[in-house]
């Protein structure tokens, strides 16, 4: 009989991983392994799909080995991935057309401007709760077709299909014999509806995307399919799926509307559970589906800041301050502050609550006498500010202020940059002991989709706080910070000018 162990698949922006988690939560064996990023022209991001799934799998592998079981051990499987992100392959081959193009990609920005200057974008975010912005995925989709050669045909001959990181490691979980999203990710893509909570003609329509491309939209907990027996050693069923951040607001134990947290990973995405109404989401931010469980769909606000740890990571590859993503701690806490540089890390455009892909990264206000440590510290002090920026554009929609912050994600382990947080915040930051929420709440809801639990009100806040940080700056000199970043942010929204 299975064990009640759950595997969690984590599918990320720079790294895959894979984390067996027993009856009780408890990690039994985890892999994790970096895959290349690919950037043809400035502005551009890619991966090679098939190194998605080579390295996913091997993660699969030695999570499973190092768990001390097998296959036939696990109940089910629970797959969280990076969103937006969209890949193009062959219905019959299952070999992808070009490489996935990933959410930070903004090759169709002028493309999505030019909906917003005619007027289109009122109308889709209407439908859909997202914005004219080529962080979502129907305009990268659009682009493979009109620039891969023959694929526009093949597409109208239902020969290629399309699916955000999800659907294509289901199709190679199960041998392609399943080609399915759950609602959290099809929410995600500007094809979706939120109203009726399934694809849209007239969505597709303005994107020119034939509609037999699109996956089977799934509930997000439930027995989805089961793998291919060969692959593991025994079928396994997929029993919940769900976006990166929409599992971590579950992993957070965010089940009650108002309910907020943060994620710091590649980006940083601010979520509060909106209740099951579909919500009309305050400038700038954007309403989506964060599970649909049975007939039940329950809905969130979020923010999303597109560069975020990804930002210590252009330290460490870009600039080569520091060796590994960990160092940039203790080279920024050599320094007892910035020094008076500013960094505003738009490598990506700025997402909410600015939304404007033509924004440029900058660092600023550099002297002789500044330091590769001024520089590490500004950038972490760049990363709270854009989440100063997504807590202030969110806290109308909540039904109470917000007294503290629920954060988690890997840049979420620095102390530096929880404490700066809290100061610029001026709120509790409260980090569990256990940071992967991602990977709890999609083993969570693998749980609920294989019975062992009834109900996602059964998963409340994760027990074991880590750590709570409390502010230490006073007002006036939080106005003061806050002030220069958004003189910062016209700076960096500048830059792009003719």
């Amino acid at each position: 009989m299975p064990s009640g162990a759950i595997l969690a698949i984590d599918q990320g922006t720079t790294s895959s991983r894979a984390i067996v988690l027993g009856a009780q939560g408890e990690v039994l064996g985890a892999s994790q392994k970096e895959f290349t990023q690919h950037f043809p022209q400035a502005g551009w991001v890619e991966h090679d799909a098939a190194e998605i799934w080579t390295t996913q799998l091997g993660c699969i592998q030695t999570a499973l080995a190092k768990s001390g079981l097998t296959a036939k051990d696990l109940s089910g499987i629970g797959i969280t991935n990076q969103r937006e992100t969209v890949v193009v392959w062959d219905r019959r081959t299952g070999v992808p057309i070009h490489n996935a193009i990933v959410w930070q990609d903004r090759r169709t920005a002028s493309t999505m401007t030019a909906m917003k200057t005619d007027g289109r974008e009122a109308w889709l975010r209407a439908r859909t709760g997202l914005l004219a912005d080529p962080y979502f995925s129907a305009s990268k989709a659009a682009w493979i077709l009109e620039h891969v050669a023959g694929a526009r045909a093949r597409a109208e001959r239902s020969e290629l299909v399309l699916g955000t990181i999800d659907s294509w490691i289901i199709w190679n979980l199960t041998g392609g014999r399943v080609h399915a999203t759950d609602a959290s990710n099809a929410s995600r893509t500007l094809l979706f509806d939120l109203r009726t909570v399934a694809w849209s003609d007239e969505l597709c329509a303005m994107f020119s995307i034939p509609s037999s491309m699109l996956p089977k939209v799934v509930e997000s907990a439930g027995v989805i399919a089961e793998t291919d027996a060969a692959l593991l050693g025994a079928s396994v069923p997929i029993c919940g799926i769900a976006g990166d951040q929409q599992a971590a607001l579950l992993g957070q134990g965010c089940v009650e509307a108002g309910n907020a947290k943060n994620t710091y990973g590649t980006g940083c995405f601010l979520l509060a559970n909106a209740g099951m109404k579909c919500p009309t989401p305050p400038t700038g931010l954007l309403a989506t589906v964060a599970w649909k469980i049975g007939s039940e769909v329950s809905y969130a606000i979020e923010g999303g800041v597109f560069t975020g740890g990804a930002a210590i990571q252009w330290l460490r590859d870009g600039l080569h301050l520091i060796q590994s993503a960990s160092e940039v701690n203790t080279l920024a806490a050599s320094v007892p502050d910035a020094g008076g540089v500013m960094a505003v890390p738009a490598f990506a455009g700025l997402g909410a609550p600015w939304w404007d892909p033509n924004a440029r990264a900058c660092i600023l206000g550099l002297t002789r006498g500044s330091t590769s440590a001024h520089v590490a510290r500004a950038t972490l002090e760049g990363i709270a500010h854009q989440v100063c920026d997504l807590v202030e554009a969110i806290a109308p929609a909540l039904p109470h202020a917000m007294q503290r912050l629920r954060v988690d994600g890997g840049a979420a382990a620095s102390d530096l940059l929880m404490q700066t947080q809290a100061d610029l915040l001026g709120m509790e930051i409260v980090r569990p002991t256990n940071l992967e929420s991602t990977a709890i709440g999609a083993a969570n809801l693998a749980r609920l989709g294989a019975g062992i639990v009834r109900s996602v009100r059964e998963f409340g806040m994760p027990s074991g706080v880590g750590r709570t940080f409390l502010p230490t700056l006073d007002a006036a000199s939080r106005t003061i910070h806050r002030t220069r970043w958004t003189h910062a942010v016209q700076r960096a929204r500048s830059l792009d000018l003719p």
